[in-house]
């Protein structure tokens, strides 16, 4: 495999490599396969399932140990955290103003990401998953419109095993014994049929659609089971797509 050229690491980065690291690999193990599909040239967008708060470590581990400097997009309440916030911002990573006249910022910084040649690490889900099996829900479509606009590579990722060390929306860590963290990256999805195309709302759907069920393809393998048929979707099922999940007003 070739040396990744996205390896930009500003101080903020080093410091959380050098302080999470080693309590990753001390608390633990790791299964992971595809790395081989990862770009080596140029900025690219990944995007993963999320199950639990902890996803971010193991699935930023698997990328930073083969090379690479993933800018996650975050809320940005976790920017606003003393330190923590800090840290981030240090990192150059990406903050994501939800609901505000400011939301659009995170795709224009994103977008500028990966013409800087950088890995942009999204999540299509949003949040942590409503769906009761932990499958990947009906997809946001920001990864879609970043890709769309950059026609850059978007590398689907699967991610299993955080929940068992901090369960979606629970307060209590589990750390013993220690839990495998299975990551595993699939071929890059393909979209070139759709960059000639207006970008409308039925062409995000349709991208975003592709990249959710590639994920959940390598989630299926992971887990060694099939997803269901449909795609959970929140306002269909009347919960909150956002926070702890709660019935929405009206919602029976």
């Amino acid at each position: 495999m070739s040396t990744p050229q996205d390896n930009s690491r500003p101080f903020g980065y080093r410091l959380a490599i050098r302080i999470l690291r080693p309590l990753l690999m001390l608390l633990t193990r790791r299964d992971w396969s595809g790395a081989e599909h990862l770009p080596t040239e140029g900025g690219w967008v990944v995007c993963t399932n999320h199950t639990s708060h902890v996803d971010p470590l193991p699935f930023a581990h698997f990328l930073v140990d083969h090379g690479y400097a993933p800018r996650f997009l975050g809320k940005s309440q976790v920017f606003a955290v003393p330190f923590v916030g800090a840290v981030l911002r240090s990192a150059d990573q990406i903050p994501v103003y939800r609901e505000s006249g400011r939301a659009a910022d995170a795709y224009r910084a994103a977008v500028e990401a990966v013409r800087a040649g950088k890995c942009v690490a999204i999540y299509p889900d949003g949040t942590l998953t409503r769906d009761p099996g932990l499958w990947p829900m009906r997809g946001k479509t920001g990864a879609a419109r970043v890709a769309l606009e950059t026609r850059c590579p978007v590398v689907p990722v699967a991610t299993w095993g955080p929940h068992e060390i901090l369960a979606p929306y629970s307060k209590r860590l589990r750390l013993f014994p220690r839990r495998t963290m299975h990551v595993r990256a699939g071929a890059p999805v393909d979209l070139s049929d759709l960059h000639d195309r207006p970008v409308t709302h039925e062409v995000l759907l349709e991208a975003t659609g592709r990249i959710t069920a590639a994920i959940t393809r390598e989630l299926e393998e992971l887990r060694g089971e099939r997803a269901p048929d449909r795609r959970f979707d929140p306002r269909e099922a009347g919960v909150t797509t956002t926070g702890r999940p709660r019935p929405t007003a009206g919602a029976a």
